[in-house]
């Protein structure tokens, strides 16, 4: 058994994962590779973001399929042990499994990395084969080459995780990146000794590979191809399971099934279905509360890096999408690694592929309430965004005017929005108004969960904010009219009851035992002129 070749640690690992507590299993996806490794000579590649499960499956993959050990306590009682091919390919093969993100602190080049990784499989290769002959320090294809020739059994399985992580590193070149390709084309493109090539990554191929280098490569992606979907992800019947074991276990719930859906929901696979984002569930089940698990792993700035040199071209439809709304973009199947983002269906494919935007039906959103927080603390922090900052600034002395019932500082902060260079909105319809209430009430987020167009009592309300910090807090309903008064969106709230979804939340414990605010905003078109309107609803209106 050698590090590479036939290792013991994906093993160890994925026995470890099965072991936890909200420990999902995905082994039925191994019946789909069957085929591939009857055949032989077959390459695929899984892309999605990061956290979303492609190590611990590469970990299963090469642990099921490796006979450098023994898997059968660990998936005998798995869904893949009720199928008939089962015995048949467990631990029967030969595989190397590279994890391409574990390399030593002290490597700082490109020669030292890639040589740290021949060097290790030349060594697990003569140990396994000592009888092959050898090319000199680290000529691995020509040593498996030759240890195909003496014996056309010895064939390979390769289980390569994280292979696009070389081109994050500062200390690759242009030149090392071609290098990189090169080295895995000779490796495993029409290799007889290739029984399947089994590669995982954040970013597409096709954005390093634009000749012929890794074309032997069938490639699915989240948002192009449906095999594979269900594996990596939470579907919502996945979550519904975890989340019932939560209730068995917690003696003391903090999390609800609902938050659970707004905080990590919100991404689509290419057949439709949604799918949570797998790390940031379990943790906050784990952790029994909801947090930023997911883009904790790197902040703000994350985000900001790819629209830092083009925000006037995506400042607009930022603005709409931190009020929920998708905007129109055409997401291409690739994404930059540099800086050099032209434009901003460029931008907006490269924050698709890493998992920041949501992309269906021909349009991108933010797609849960985790990344929304995010995307706020960005928009509050950046004077790039002109109007969005703005604005995003006023929030907080928005929401404290609110809930005094300061209608006059209201309107002079509403009056801002639309005094300031805003080209987005114009005012036309309710929508834009929308965006400009969801930016002026922005810092609410960090105290209430803000949702919008929620069915509520006999129809749909604009804006419910439902304190999630302070049960004391005050609720607020808000309605927004153009071309209309305050009092007639205050009318609305009472006459279609909305305040009936504060009702059901009141017997859940702990009680909501603050105030419910009606609040309502118009704009008058001709008058150019906002309004605003705030009550407090009697028991008997809630």
């Amino acid at each position: 058994m050698g590090v590479y070749l036939n290792g013991t640690t994906a093993y160890t690992l994925y026995k470890s994962e099965t072991a936890k507590p909200y420990f999902v299993d995905k082994s039925q996806m191994l019946k789909e590779l069957f085929p591939l490794v009857s055949t032989g000579n077959n390459h695929i590649c899984i892309t999605r973001p990061r956290r979303f499960g492609k190590t611990v499956m590469a970990n299963m993959i090469a642990s099921f399929f490796s006979k450098g050990c023994d898997a059968q306590d660990v998936f005998q009682n798995l869904a893949i042990a009720r199928y008939e091919e089962y015995s048949k390919y467990r631990n029967q093969f030969s595989v190397i499994h590279i994890s391409f993100n574990d390399f030593t602190e002290d490597c700082s080049s490109y020669d030292e990395y890639i040589g740290q990784i021949r060097g290790q499989l030349a060594e697990d290769l003569k140990a396994e084969y000592p009888n092959a002959k050898s090319y000199g320090e680290g000529k691995i294809i020509k040593m498996l080459a030759n240890i195909y020739a003496e014996d056309p059994s010895a064939r390979f399985i390769f289980v390569l995780d994280e292979w696009d992580f070389i081109f994050h590193q500062d200390f690759v070149t242009e030149d090392n990146k071609k290098e990189y390709l090169l080295f895995l084309r000779s490796l495993l493109k029409d290799r007889p000794y290739v029984l399947m090539a089994y590669m995982t990554g954040i970013l597409p191929i096709a954005k390093y590979s634009s000749g012929s280098e890794l074309n032997m490569f069938m490639e699915y992606t989240m948002i192009t191809e449906e095999r594979f979907s269900e594996t990596f992800g939470f579907t919502e019947t996945e979550v519904d399971k975890l989340y019932a074991k939560y209730q068995a276990l917690e003696k003391r719930e903090r999390v609800t099934r609902e938050n659970l859906k707004n905080w990590y929901d919100g991404y689509h696979t290419y057949g439709g279905e949604r799918v949570y984002n797998p790390r940031s569930v379990v943790l906050s089940l784990q952790n029994n509360n909801l947090g930023n698990y997911w883009t904790s792993a790197g902040p703000y700035d994350e985000i900001y890096y790819y629209i830092e040199h083009n925000v006037d071209d995506v400042r607009d439809d930022l603005a709409l999408m931190v009020s929920g709304v998708s905007v129109p973009a055409k997401i291409q199947e690739y994404a930059a690694t540099s800086m050099n983002l032209q434009t901003k269906d460029e931008i907006f494919s490269a924050m698709v592929v890493y998992g920041f935007l949501s992309y269906e039906n021909g349009k991108v959103c933010i797609p849960n309430k985790e990344l929304m927080e995010k995307f706020a603390d960005m928009l509050q922090k950046q004077p790039s965004f002109g109007y969005v900052y703005q604005l995003a600034k006023e929030s907080e002395r928005m929401l404290q005017a609110t809930i005094a019932g300061d209608t006059d500082t209201m309107v002079k902060i509403l009056e801002l929005a639309h005094n300031t260079e805003v080209p987005l909105l114009s005012y036309n319809n309710e929508i834009e108004l929308t965006a400009v209430v969801n930016l002026v009430y922005l810092s609410a987020r960090d105290t209430y969960r803000v949702e919008r167009e929620d069915k509520a009592g006999k129809g749909y309300v604009d804006f419910i904010f439902y304190p999630e910090m302070d049960r004391d807090a005050d609720c607020i309903i808000l309605e927004l009219k153009v071309d209309a008064t305050p009092d007639a969106a205050i009318r609305q709230i009472k006459d279609k009851k909305y305040a009936m979804k504060f009702q059901s939340r009141m017997g859940e414990q702990p009680r909501y035992t603050g105030r419910v605010l009606a609040v309502g905003i118009s704009y008058d078109r001709i008058e150019k002129a906002h309004q605003c309107k705030i009550e407090v609803l009697k028991e008997s209106e809630i």
